[in-house]
């Protein structure tokens, strides 16, 4: 198995994790946080999506698909590629609404169709070019895309972790 394949496996997986999360939930249920320091599912799985486009973006020099394709409209917000959650507190975590699943999924699939045809590209080269000198030892794409999957990995289990809970209150 390559590499490029097993990359492509985790985000897959992480998809399907984001639409089990994420899928059927009402506009409340997608808004719903048990306090009030908590992160919402619809919060979380913008974030995660934006951590995601935005790295993307950083490894294959692509604009990202938050403006490039209009989702920051879509969401009712700017076009800016600063606005990715990183230090949102309780008043930015409630801000973000989504009146049902389909912004949210709509986004995600589109970032994850685009890690996807990146990574079918990908080789061993690829995996080893360096795009961020500002760490010691510098970031290569290899340990970006790790990355990301870590981060996404714990949010859309976070996600599904309130999901569950808002299955249990009925």
């Amino acid at each position: 198995m390559e590499a490029s394949e097993i990359l492509i496996d985790a985000y897959t997986r992480i998809q399907e994790l984001v639409h089990r999360s994420a899928k059927g939930l009402t506009k409340e249920q997608l808004a719903y946080r048990p306090e009030e320091g908590s992160n919402s599912i619809a919060w979380l799985i913008w974030h995660l999506t934006r951590i995601q486009d935005g790295h993307l973006a950083g490894a294959t020099g692509n604009e990202e698909a938050w403006v490039s394709e209009g989702w920051a409209e879509r969401f009712g917000m700017a076009p800016d590629i600063s606005i990715n959650g990183q230090g949102d507190g309780p008043a930015e975590v409630a801000a973000l609404q989504a009146d049902g699943p389909d912004v949210l999924l709509g986004y995600h699939d589109t970032v994850v169709n685009r890690t996807r045809a990146y990574l079918r590209t990908v080789d061993s080269a690829e995996l080893d070019r360096i795009i961020d000198r500002s760490y010691d030892p510098p970031v290569s794409v290899g340990v970006r895309l790790v990355s990301v999957i870590s981060d996404n990995t714990q949010h859309a289990g976070q996600a599904r972790y309130l999901g569950g809970m808002i299955e249990r209150q009925g």
